[in-house]
């Protein structure tokens, strides 16, 4: 069988840890990167053994060979590279969040359905081994009716990079990092009938931390998002007969813990390299059976994760 030629749009550190990935991948090709500084495009291809290399974005994808484009480059750039590909004949993963808004998320959808196209949100928890397993717990009844989620992503960024806190940019920790403990709370309990937030903001009109309160008909879930400190980054779903820790770093999972009738258990399964390993894998898979679309993560569902995060923005006062 034939490999899937993989291109990189943005060549930051997310890129980095994925190609890390990517080229122990079975099936797939780190074929061409690009990025808006040919010379940054030249060392990020010797380093990892990539042919082709480009200084634009069109480059690489009027580039034939390539099959697939991974767009990595800054929040807001995520709409219009991810449209621009997809109207060259290319499939797309697209790194989170998968827009700055839901009108533009819509656009993306409508793109890969025009072209017939591949487009998922590259949205690796989803995938991953801990969190699948969490879900078949969820799903046996383990932890009985799921009524309370908390959870948060924080990291203490005491000078942060530009695109962290510039607005043209789609800076932020809700845009950044809040988007996973959204997502969390989406798995489990679909989207909220009622959000309250807050932030603290940056001077350049982004938020540097975000609490948020999701309200649902019979649970809730707090989540929190932030650049101000370290947080413990574990993720708990609380049922009626027990609760389960998705434990730390959770949207990266190497395990978790069933805690229930004073018992713990803990289930272990470490990630094929960092993690991006199933998402690659969940791209072929759908490209292979001619699908446009994941099962596990849809066009509906990043719209849906979209539409929630806009209301949080909405609730703090943010516009981009």
């Amino acid at each position: 069988m034939n490999k899937i030629k993989w291109g990189i749009a943005g060549l930051g550190n997310i890129a980095h840890s994925f190609s890390h990935d990517l080229i122990n991948v079975e099936g797939a090709e780190l074929a061409a990167v690009a990025s808006k500084s040919i010379e940054n495009a030249k060392g990020f291809a010797n380093k990892f053994g990539v042919k082709k290399f480009y200084g634009s974005y069109t480059e690489l994808f009027e580039d034939k060979e390539i099959d697939i484009i991974y767009v990595s480059a800054t929040n807001d750039l995520h709409a219009s590279l991810t449209i621009e590909a997809l109207n060259k004949g290319k499939h797309v993963l697209c790194e989170k969040p998968v827009a700055l808004n839901l009108d533009q998320a819509k656009e993306m959808v409508k793109a890969s359905q025009k072209n017939e196209k591949f487009f998922m949100e590259a949205l690796w928890t989803r995938f991953n081994p801990s969190v699948i397993e969490v879900l078949n717990h969820i799903k046996r009844n383990t932890i009985g009716d799921v009524r309370y989620i908390n959870a948060d992503f924080a990291f203490l960024a005491e000078n942060p990079k530009i695109r962290l806190t510039k607005k043209e940019m789609g800076g932020g920790s809700l845009l950044d990092i809040g988007v996973y403990p959204l997502f969390l709370s989406y798995l489990i309990f679909g989207k909220p009938e009622k959000i309250l937030a807050s932030s603290i903001f940056y001077e350049s009109g982004v938020d540097e931390q975000t609490s948020m309160i999701l309200q649902y008909k019979n649970a809730q879930s707090i989540l929190h998002s932030g650049f101000a400190t370290t947080s413990n980054m574990v993720a708990t779903l609380n049922g009626t007969k027990g609760r389960i820790n998705i434990n730390s770093l959770w949207h990266e999972a190497q395990s978790f813990t069933v805690i229930k009738n004073n018992q713990t258990l803990d289930y272990h399964f470490p990630t094929i390299g960092k993690g991006f390993t199933y998402e690659i894998l969940e791209c072929h898979k759908s490209i292979q059976s001619g699908k446009i679309e994941s099962e596990l993560w849809s066009h509906q569902n990043s719209l849906d994760l979209i539409e929630i995060v806009d209301r949080v923005k909405s609730e703090i006062g943010l516009k981009f």
